[in-house]
């Protein structure tokens, strides 16, 4: 089968932890807070260059990392990853325990294709954050993470690192495209009860993926484990997916 059957969601579960709460006078300076909120009008109406060039005055008057924050979302949304990646990491140095400014220089990291350094960031939230729900959010973005390295290493043909890096995922998350990925992982390399497993689990957390994959490994497991009936039970379902069909069909006709 074809790795890139096996698709991930990218950025689109990256939470960034906006906020666009009005700043009173005495928490910053007025002219900055002034512009400040002007910009966070900006952004939430998605003009995202007005509420760049909005923080981007209120830094002229204050270096506040809220400023910083903000304009980094705002570039992030304009697909300024660069400029974005550089402001977080400005945001981070005015205020080195903020979990969401880690969190979104993790999910600009992701985008970049910067793998290993989105894991640090993200890892970094877990460390300091003493918000459950982002920590919950945020251990999602490693499990995805950490199945894109798997699927980096997949297509390098190594296949150690890969389950390395895909059990890692699903540590963090019921991954199921991570699970379906250790299921043909598994099957290549004949751990039939681990594939059977991972399949199993790929289906029982299904979420991004559709029904064949999980099927079509599980049928090569029963086939090779010698259940020749539950075998091709799994790939008559399997062949319902149009992904999976022709091969399940060509692994019934083997079973005749």
């Amino acid at each position: 089968m074809n790795m890139k059957k096996v698709t991930f969601s990218a950025f689109a579960v990256i939470l960034f932890l906006v906020s666009v709460l009005s700043v009173y006078a005495q928490e910053m300076n007025p002219e900055a807070a002034k512009l400040y909120n002007a910009g966070n009008e900006k952004l939430k109406a998605g003009n995202y260059g007005a509420a760049i060039t909005h923080y981007e005055d209120a830094l002229k008057i204050q270096q506040d990392y809220r400023i910083f924050y903000q304009k980094g979302i705002s570039q992030r949304k304009a697909g300024k990853l660069q400029d974005a990646k550089v402001t977080f990491e400005e945001c981070i140095k005015l205020k080195s325990d903020f979990d969401g400014a880690y969190n979104a220089l993790g999910g600009v990291l992701f985008s970049m294709g910067n793998l290993n350094e989105a894991v640090s960031n993200f890892e970094k939230v877990l460390q300091i954050s003493t918000n459950n729900n982002t920590k919950n959010t945020v251990k999602k973005n490693l499990a995805k993470a950490y199945a894109k390295l798997g699927t980096n290493e997949i297509s390098g043909g190594n296949s150690s690192k890969a389950i390395e890096y895909l059990t890692k995922s699903i540590e963090y998350d019921n991954y199921d495209a991570a699970y379906l990925s250790l299921a043909k992982l598994y099957s290549e390399t004949g751990n039939y009860d681990k594939s059977l497993t991972a399949s199993e689990s790929a289906m029982k957390y299904r979420s991004s993926i559709s029904k064949g994959g999980p099927y079509y490994y599980m049928g090569i497991a029963y086939k090779f484990k010698g259940d020749t009936q539950k075998a091709k039970e799994m790939f008559n379902n399997a062949k319902a997916d149009p992904q999976y069909k022709k091969t399940a069909e060509y692994e019934l006709t083997l079973l005749q």
